[in-house]
């Protein structure tokens, strides 16, 4: 089964947090915001997992994949369009 990925207000809420940073590398907690440390590891897994899937699609213009993993998360690159 497809992972069906965000909806349309979550998609707009990281594409805004992308926005405002300036280009260089970052984990995906980073623009995910407040709240990710209240989430359950499973949950953090899959929407991690929903990212890195989107990201590899093209539907986050400007990010990135680096392959990388460190300080126990993958790290993105922000180009900044």
């Amino acid at each position: 089964m497809r992972d069906m990925g965000f909806d349309e207000a979550e998609r707009a809420r990281l594409e805004r947090a992308l926005n405002a940073r300036a280009p260089g590398e970052f984990h995906f907690p980073e623009i995910y915001g407040e709240g990710w440390d209240g989430l359950y590891i499973g949950d953090r897994v899959k929407l991690g997992r929903t990212f890195l899937n989107a990201v590899r699609a093209g539907d986050f213009p400007g990010v990135e994949d680096t392959g990388r993993k460190t300080d126990g998360g993958r790290v993105y690159r922000w180009t900044g369009r």
